[in-house]
Order: C-alpha cells, then structure tokens, then sequence
C-alpha cells in the first residue's frame, strides 16, 4: 500500500512546499508551514472547457454583456443595509468576521429569523448544537420564529440541503470539512476548498450566502488570505467587549463601497440599531475641560462626530510615550515634529496620549488637526469651547489640507448643534451655514492665534 505523501502549505498564503522551510518564499511570513497530506491525483480525466458559473462558456464581449444594478434583498436592518450596500445580493457570498462572543452569531441569527417570513432560508451550524441555538433564540425573543436548523459540519450536507433556499448562514467556515479533502476541519485546504464550492453553489443557484468567520489573536480572518479574495463582500465586527455598542465595517465590497459601518448596541435582547450614532460617541462634559475637542469623520457615506482627547505630561523618561487609541500611533509622532517645526511648539520632553472615544478607529487623516488643537489645549491647561468642531489633514511642510466630504461634516456639525468649526481653508463652504462660524487655517503657523482666539 502506498504510503500517504505529505505537504506543507503555508496558512498566510496557501503556498504549498514539498519540505518545510522557517519562511515561506512566497509572502516572507515566518513559521507558517503547517504539514498536511496531499490529496491523490486524478488520472486520466480529459481536461474540460473553460466555462462560467453556468456551465456555459465563459468567453463574452465587453459591448455584448449587459449592466445594471443588481437587484437586492433587504434584511430588515438599515445598519447592515447601508454596509451591504443596500441590502444582500442574489448569488453574493458575504464573509463576517470579528472577535469571539462580538455578536456574529447573534447578528446572523437576529437577520435569518427576519427573513424566514419572507424568503426560503437555511441555518447551518457546525459548531453550535439545536438546543444551544434555541436557548440563544428565546434569550433573542426569537423562539417562535420559523427557522430551518442543519446541525452539520459536512460541506456535502450543506449544499444538498441549501439547494431550495435564497439565504443561507453558515456558522462558522472554520468548522467546515469536505469530504474529498484529506485535512482536518479549520486548514488552510479545507477553509479554500469549502469557500470555492460555497461561493459557486451561490453564483449557480442564486443564493445569497452569509459565513461567519474567526479572526487570529493579531485581528486578521483565520485561515488563507484566499477566503478573502474569493468572497464578494468581507465585513468586520468591532467593538471593545466593555462597552456595549459594536460596529460592523466593510472592508471589501464588490456591490457597494468600502469603510462603510453600521453601528449597533448590544442589549439583552440582542443587537439593537443605533440611528445617530454621533449621539453616542459624544460625551457632555459637565464643565469645560482641557485636552478634548469634536473632530468630524466620514465613513463611507456617513459624517459621524467623535470626540479626541489628548494629555500632555511632563515625561520622567528620556524618551517620552507616544501613545494612541483608535488611530495611527506613528501618525502622532509626525504631528507633534510637525507642530514644533512649524508653530514652534515643543513637546520632545512631554508624555503624549491620545484617544479616540467610544472604541471606534479612524484611519483618514481628517484627525490631524483635531489631535493637534486637543494637544495644544492640554499643554496650555485651557479648555475649548464645547460647541467647537474641527476636521483637517497636515503635511509635512505644515500645510493644512482638504479632506472630501468638507460640507458633509459641516452640516451634520450645524444639525446636532455646533457653533463654531476650524478646517482647512480649501474645506471652507463657499457660502455661509447658518448658525456655523467657520475658522479656515491655510498653514500650521496660524494655529496659536486661532487658539488664542477661542480661548479667549
């Protein structure tokens, strides 16, 4: 009998080697060769014809194929809606990602029973029994919902019993296994192998499926980064675990656009919609305090408002803490040589901390300006006004830069009741907002008089 003939493939990539090696040659990730045995080859099988997802050939002309927007599916939820892009689309494949006990579960299942009024749809679970999924479901109120289960981690079950259905769930890729793979469930052969054969079931049938997927101690989707290139839509759950509210955020999305988020809050009856979620991530001091200001982000294609607070200590250490929440910590440092080079501040002695508040994480360089005026007003130990807003990106050569969205930001900023704003000077409105005094900096030199004239 001949023996079993072993591989090693790398989990970042799914590069296969016939021996192991420290680095993978193909992406340099180190140690990520994991051994697993090679399926047998198929002989003699005659090479077939490059067809599509139909069956029929794949070949067509640009001028011939025909576009138009896709038709959707609402799931009932205008937050998973505006990151879906609308709502879910027939033959899409949407991967759901996020940290253990986030909410993914509780998301997916709050959605199905939705839609089980409306649309054949299908639970499948490999990791979860019946009676763990009712008890989730009456903790939900969702007991009297008419929700087909399958309690099965066999790939080949799943797509029999899914063959009728418009949605389906499938929690979670990682405890999948197609029996024509010789690996264990969670490898990077199996975790393709099912994604491939699930996303093509999809494209055939016209099912709009919904996986959710576990993340690595580092944040990323377990398994190879294939997963995310084969799926059409790649969102992510955020969320500090003591806080209760969590956001879901497109980071791929071939039938909308990406950096769009949803915001939720998780109650004892599940996940519940937040409407504004500026409201939230706000907080009313009860007096003026130094170190905070409201800056103005834009995600996707909603403005939101967050507060940034910044301490400025005297540092004991001949290297002073750079240290940041929420946003690009070596973004900070280039401010802070920025403000010195071109306000004449200096804080090479001083311990810098910086936050964004309410665990959301903003990776535009709209925060620019706003961390600078929240570190000046800590340093001097005088407080802005509380009804000030900024937005803004600085360059090197302490330019103050437009950001897109300028007048989006301004007036959600006049809506929830902002009097006064510092931008940039190319994101001034041409004409005046009501009720919104604009203060529009051209270079970092001027940032002392501007402070100085809030203060005041």
């Amino acid at each position: 009998m001949a023996r079993d003939r072993s591989l090693y493939r790398c989990a970042e990539c799914g590069a296969s080697f016939a021996q192991w090696a420290g680095q993978c040659t193909a992406c340099q990730a180190w140690n990520s060769l994991v051994e697993q045995t090679a399926a047998p080859a198929v002989r003699g099988g005659a090479r077939q014809p490059a067809t599509g997802w139909s069956g029929e050939r794949s070949v067509v002309r640009l001028r011939e194929a025909r576009a138009g927007a896709p038709a959707r599916l609402a799931t009932g939820s205008s937050e998973l809606d505006r990151v879906l892009g609308g709502g879910l689309v027939p033959g899409s494949v949407v991967l759901l990602g996020g940290d253990p006990g986030i909410g993914k579960s509780t998301l997916l299942l709050q959605t199905l029973a939705r839609l089980a009024d409306s649309v054949p749809v299908l639970y499948a679970s490999g990791e979860e029994s019946a009676g763990q999924i009712a008890a989730r479901a009456q903790r939900l109120q969702l007991g009297d919902a008419d929700l087909p289960l399958l309690i099965d981690a066999r790939l080949e079950a799943i797509l029999d019993a899914a063959a009728d259905c418009q949605v389906l769930v499938v929690d979670s890729i990682q405890t999948l296994f197609a029996e024509s793979v010789a690996s264990a469930a969670g490898s990077v052969s199996q975790v393709r192998e099912c994604a491939a054969r699930l996303t093509r079931m999809a494209k055939t049938h016209g099912i709009s499926v919904l996986i959710a997927g576990h993340v690595t101690k580092d944040g990323a989707l377990a398994g190879p980064r294939v997963l995310e290139h084969i799926v059409d839509t790649v969102l992510y759950f955020e969320g500090d675990s003591t806080s209760p509210y969590r956001i879901v955020r497109a980071f791929k999305n071939r039938f909308g656009s990406v950096n769009e988020l949803g915001v939720f809050a998780m109650t004892e009856t599940g996940l519940r919609e937040v409407s504004n979620p500026s409201a939230i991530f706000l907080t009313r001091h009860p007096r003026p305090v130094a170190g905070s200001v409201v800056m103005a982000t834009l995600e996707g294609t909603r403005p939101l408002l967050l507060e940034v607070q910044a301490l400025v200590e005297s540092s004991p250490l001949g290297t002073p803490r750079r240290l940041t929440l929420g946003m690009d910590g070596s973004r900070l440092a280039m401010l802070l040589a920025v403000l010195h080079r071109h306000a004449g501040v200096a804080l090479f002695d001083q311990d810098v901390y910086v936050n964004l508040v309410g665990g959301i994480k903003v990776t535009e360089t709209a925060t620019d300006l706003p961390v600078l005026l929240a570190a000046l007003s800590s340093l001097r130990n005088r407080p802005l006004p509380a009804d000030l807003l900024s937005f803004g990106e600085v360059g090197l050569a302490g330019e103050v830069r437009p950001v897109r969205g300028g007048q989006e930001r301004l007036g959600e900023a006049a809506k929830l009741g902002f009097k006064r704003a510092v931008v940039g000077k190319l994101n001034a409105p041409r004409k005046a907002i009501p009720g919104l005094e604009v203060l529009a900096l051209e270079h970092l030199g001027e940032i002392g008089d501007v402070f100085a004239q809030l203060v005041d």
